[in-house]
C-alpha cells in the first residue's frame, strides 16, 4: 500500500457549509495538539492505523438491515469499500430497535473496532447522545439517509427529506388538478422516526392551501403482511379518498397493493418513495403513478467515501446530496430498480 497522508499534518480545516444546509461542526484538529474546546480531535488509535497503513474500518450503522432499502445501501458501500480499501460493513438491529443500535455503536467505540461511523437512525432524539460521544471520542461521525440535525455529526449524506416530502405533495397536486377535493391518506413505516417527521413536514407544506384534507400519517410498521393489513383497515373505514401516499419503500408498496387488489387504480392517485422491484411493477401496471428515488446505491456508495477521504486524505467533510428523482411509467425503463 502506498504512503497516505495524514491528519497530523492538519493545523485546522474549517467546517463546512452542506447542499442541503447542514454546517459540519468544529474545526478538525491535530490529533497530538487540540485542546478540550478545539473541535474535532482524531482518536490516537485511528490515527495509529493511519501511520501503519492499514485499512480503514468504516462501519454504516443502519437502523433496520432487515428492510429491503437497506440492499442498495450495502451495495453502493461494498463498491466503495472495494474501490477504496476500505473495510466497509453494514450494521444495524433488525427490527429499527433505537436501543440496541446505541448498544451496537456503543460496543464499537468501547472496543475501538470502528475508525469511521455513518449513522441511519429510526430516532434523531434516542442517538443524538451516541453521534457526541463517538465524535468525543475521535472518530469522525456522520449521518446518513437520515439525518440527524442539530447533533454533533460532521456532515450528512442523503436526500433532502422535508425537501422530498413537498415535491411529493406538489406532484400529487398537480396530478390530481388544481381544484382537486378529497382525501389523502399518508402512510408511514414509523411514524415516530425523525425521517418520516421531515418529509411529512414538507408533505403538509406542499398541499397546504389546497382542497385535499391529510389523513394521518398512519404507522404500518415493517412487517409486510402487517402493514398490507394496517393499510386495508384503514382504507376501509374512509370515505371520498381520491389519493394515497407512501412515506418510503414499503408504506408505498403495501398502499399499492391495497389499491391494485380494490381495483382502485382508476380512481385513486398513488405517489410513494423508493424503487423497490414490486414499486416499479405496480407503476407498469398503472396502480402507482410516481415515486421518488432517493438513490440509495449512492448513499452507501458516498458515506464510505466521505469518511474515507477525511481519514485518508484530510478532505474536509461536506454532505452529499443524493437527490430526488420522479420515477413514472415512463421513464422507469431509464431508472435503477432498488434490488
Amino acid at each position: 500500500m502506498s504512503s497516505r497522508p495524514t491528519l497530523r499534518s492538519l493545523v485546522a480545516v474549517a467546517t463546512a457549509t452542506t447542499v442541503l444546509g447542514l454546517t459540519a461542526c468544529g474545526a478538525v484538529t491535530a490529533a497530538d495538539s487540540a485542546g478540550p474546546d478545539d473541535g474535532f480531535k482524531l482518536a490516537a488509535h485511528v490515527q495509529q492505523r493511519i501511520d501503519d497503513g492499514k485499512p480503514l474500518r468504516i462501519k454504516l450503522s443502519y437502523h433496520d438491515p432487515s428492510l429491503a432499502f437497506a440492499t442498495p445501501i450495502g451495495a453502493g458501500m461494498k463498491k466503495a469499500g472495494e474501490e477504496l480499501g476500505v473495510e466497509a460493513s453494514l450494521i444495524g438491529p433488525t427490527g429499527g430497535d433505537a436501543a440496541k443500535q446505541v448498544s451496537e455503536i456503543q460496543t464499537l467505540l468501547q472496543q475501538k473496532a470502528v475508525d469511521g461511523l455513518a449513522v441511519s437512525s429510526a430516532s434523531s432524539d434516542a442517538l443524538k447522545p451516541v453521534i457526541a460521544q463517538a465524535y468525543k471520542a475521535g472518530v469522525p461521525v456522520v449521518s446518513f439517509n437520515t439525518d440527524n440535525p442539530d447533533s454533533e455529526q460532521m456532515g450528512f449524506v442523503g436526500q433532502d427529506l422535508k425537501g422530498s416530502g413537498k415535491a411529493q405533495a406538489e406532484r400529487l397536486r398537480k396530478d390530481l388538478g388544481a381544484n382537486a377535493e378529497g382525501k389523502v391518506v399518508v402512510f408511514s413505516v414509523d411514524t415516530g422516526a425523525g425521517w418520516s417527521h421531515d418529509r411529512f413536514s414538507g408533505f403538509k407544506e406542499g398541499l397546504s392551501g389546497s382542497g385535499l384534507e391529510i389523513v394521518g400519517p398512519v404507522n404500518v410498521g415493517n412487517e409486510p403482511s402487517a402493514a398490507y393489513n394496517t393499510v386495508e383497515s384503514t382504507m376501509s373505514g374512509q370515505s371520498g379518498v381520491i389519493a394515497v401516499a407512501g412515506l418510503d419503500c414499503c408504506s408505498t408498496t403495501a398502499a399499492a397493493k391495497w389499491v391494485a387488489g380494490a381495483k382502485k387504480q382508476d380512481t385513486v392517485t398513488v405517489g410513494g418513495f423508493d424503487l423497490l422491484p414490486q414499486t416499479a411493477e405496480y407503476l407498469r401496471s398503472g396502480v402507482v403513478d410516481f415515486t421518488i428515488s432517493q438513490n440509495p446505491t449512492e448513499q452507501g456508495y458516498q458515506a464510505v467515501k466521505v469518511l474515507h477521504d477525511f481519514l485518508d486524505e484530510g478532505t474536509e467533510i461536506t454532505g452529499v446530496n443524493t437527490g430526488a428523482q420522479f420515477v413514472t411509467r415512463d421513464n422507469l425503463g431509464e431508472a435503477t430498480v432498488e434490488k
